[in-house]
Parts: C-alpha cells; structure tokens; sequence
C-alpha cells in the first residue's frame, strides 16, 4: 500500500437527497459495502445511484486508506457527476470529490472521490499495477459493456486476490444480474427502482407511401413539431445514431422558429463547454443527441422523448477483416433506458420511430464489445496492457480464443 494522507478531521456533511429512491435504501447498502468484498448494485434511471453511491462508501469507512475511484464511461458524465456530488457535499471541486481525465486532473492530495473515465483507470494501472492508491473501486454503468470496462472488471477481479483491503462495486442502470453474480462468486445484488412518472410510449412507422421519401431525420422532426404543437409545454430529447444526423436535424428544428425554444446538439466529440449548454440553459429546448445520453448523464426538465430506436454500434466483419461502426437498432435495454429519459418531473411520453413487433424482436442487451471485436486487436491490446494471457484472463464473457 502506498502512503495515503490521513482522512481529513472536518465532518464531511453527507446529505442524501431524499426524493432520489436509493436515498431510501442508504442504510442497506452502507451495510452491504461493509460486510463484503464485492457489492453489485441495480439502479433504474434517475434513482441516484451515480451521485450517492459515492458518498455512501465514505459513509462505510471506505476512502481511509486509499481514494475511492468511480468510472465513467464518457468525460462529461465523469465532469458532471463529480461537480454535483461535491456540490452537495456543499465543497468546491478538487477538495473531497475530484475528477480525472484526458488531460485534466482536478483531485489533490485530499481528495477521497476521484471520478475518471474508465480508459483513466486503465492507463493508471500501466504505472501501479495494483491500484494502490484506492481502497475501492466503483464500476458505474457496467452494463456498456465496453474494452474498457470488461479489462477493468477483469483487473479488480484479480486484485480483489492480492488484495484483502479492496472493495468492488458494480452499479448500472440495466445488467444481466446473474451472470454479473456468478463471475463475482455470488456476489450480493440490490435492486433499486427508479423515481418515474407514467411514461406513455407511441410507435410509429411511415406509411408505405411515404416510407421512401423519409428518413428517420425526418420522421423525428415530424415527431417533435406534432409535440410542439399539440402537447403541454416541456423540454424534448431526441435519439440520434450519428453526429451528421444530429446536426441535420438541429437545423430543421431550428428553421422552425419555435418562440423561445433553444434547440441543443449533443455528442461525445463537442466541445465540454457547449455540451454543458444541455444543463445551463434553462427550458424550453430540444436536445438533440447520440447515446451519450442514454446513461449517466440525466438533463434535467425533459418530459418528451423521441426514439429512432438506432445507435452506430462498433462491429468487427470477418469475412471482410475490418472494423465498421455500422447504424444498427438498439437493445430492448437501451430502448427502455431512453424512455426512462423523460417521466422524471411529470408524466412523460415517448415517441418511437419504430413498431412494437420490432421493440419485441430486439435482443435484450447489447452484446458485449469484447464478443464484437477482432480478437487480433484485443490481443495486442493485452499485450499492451500487460494483462497476460486472453485465456487467462478473468472475463465476464470470454471470447472464443
């Protein structure tokens, strides 16, 4: 173990926000941190779990001899959450609660939560194999089931063996739970709904005649302009594959001239500060965004989703012997996480560009990226990362070696 400065002797003031559900089940899962080594936690949308997760670890004793890192799949989601949870610790960013990401590192020396990314934590482990400088890690949206995540799983997995001080924690909005269990020697799973509204959910496909004059670009601005028009007033989240697409329908949306409605693109690449224009600016607004989105992330005020039910989805073709980031239709489990989007402040709805036979006839989760990936590249990326072996390496699901 590492040197690690004492914890600090101010009490720190752990609030928990008691609309948020989890809130309800504080005193469980402090308990179950407590008493055992790994803790897989199943939160729906909008129950909290990303920002009081955190602070429940510190409540259990965890962040004494080492930091607490909580990942992120995306750098806005790792940004965001750090600076809410250290809001309501009432502290500024860097003191108790720091992030870390590609070229930004906000922590000090007495920072306890430390958000990153989860490619961060991978690269830290090319320096300190071992992760010394935490005493828990915290797997936030496990369910992505990115590179990253499944060698992250895979690493702790390990450490977890070498060492009696780390504690593991696996949260997501929507996980296989009893796969997840089974690979974390029966690991004890809690369940938390989530704080929603009705939702009512609309399918609709064009008809024959016009299904070759539109595309889905179309289809949803149609979608939005007949909630504009007919529906109570409320903010708009609409789904798209692609950063082309989203920028197409932004500008029709826009020559719309809705009276002060702010229309708002949002994706990975764009700028941090035009991607925290989603939160600063206040309603009405339409926002405009990939599967960013979906997890992590929640814009406040969205009472209206629409669904073009696709994602560009990262896909190896071995016939061909090339990756492709085709534009294929999401999981039933991402399909319910968008509509979870909206129902958070009142009743909500969601339009899907789709029909219900289609809904049904998806897979129930996205396959895993390592089930998707060139096994060649994986390989070299192990290689990399000096995690040994493929087929000794602990996966969640092994690809075929």
């Amino acid at each position: 173990m590492t040197d690690f400065p004492e914890a600090p002797s101010r009490r720190l003031n752990l609030r928990y926000p008691p609309e948020l559900p989890i809130s309800r089940r504080r005193g469980e899962i402090v308990q179950a941190i407590r008493r055992h080594r790994v803790v897989i936690i199943s939160g729906e949308t909008g129950c909290g779990k990303s920002t009081q997760i955190p602070k429940m670890c510190l409540e259990a004793g965890r962040g004494s001899r080492g930091r607490i890192a909580v990942t992120q799949p995306r750098r806005i989601a790792a940004v965001t959450i750090a600076q809410r949870i250290a809001e309501e610790i009432g502290e500024p960013v860097g003191r108790t609660v720091g992030y870390k990401i590609r070229f930004e590192d906000r922590s000090t020396p007495e920072t306890r939560i430390k958000v990153v990314t989860d490619g961060m934590l991978l690269a830290e482990t090319q320096a300190d194999g071992r992760l010394r400088e935490y005493d828990t890690i915290v797997i936030d949206e496990a369910h992505e089931r990115s590179l990253n995540i499944d060698f992250l799983l895979g690493i702790v997995k390990t450490l977890l063996v070498k060492r009696s001080d780390l504690k593991l924690l696996i949260t997501s909005a929507t996980l296989d739970l009893e796969k997840f269990a089974a690979a974390f020697d029966g690991a004890p799973v809690l369940q938390v709904g989530g704080r929603m509204y009705p939702v009512k959910v609309e399918y609709r496909v064009p008809d024959p005649a016009e299904k070759e004059d539109l595309d889905y670009v179309d289809m949803a601005a149609e979608a939005v302009d007949e909630i504009m028009r007919r529906e109570p007033p409320g903010d708009v989240l609409v789904f798209m594959p692609t950063e082309q697409d989203i920028l197409e329908t932004c500008e029709i949306l826009e020559g719309k001239r809705y009276p002060g409605v702010t229309v708002l693109p949002l994706f990975a690449r764009l700028p941090g500060p035009e991607q925290g224009r989603v939160y600063s600016v206040p309603g009405p607004k339409i926002v405009v965004a990939t599967n960013v989105a979906e997890t992590s992330l929640t814009i406040p005020g969205i009472k209206y989703v629409v669904d073009t039910g696709l994602a560009r989805i990262s896909q190896y073709l071995a016939g061909a012997g090339i990756n492709s980031l085709p534009i294929r239709p999401v999981s039933k489990a991402s399909a319910d996480q968008r509509k979870g989007r909206c129902g958070r402040v009142s009743d909500g709805l969601c339009v899907r560009l789709f029909d219900q036979e289609d809904y049904e006839g998806r897979p129930r989760f996205t396959p895993p990226e390592i089930l998707r990936s060139n096994l060649a590249e994986v390989i070299l990326r192990m290689l990399a990362l000096n995690l040994g072996h493929p087929a000794k390496f602990p996966f969640v699901d092994s690809p075929e070696c």
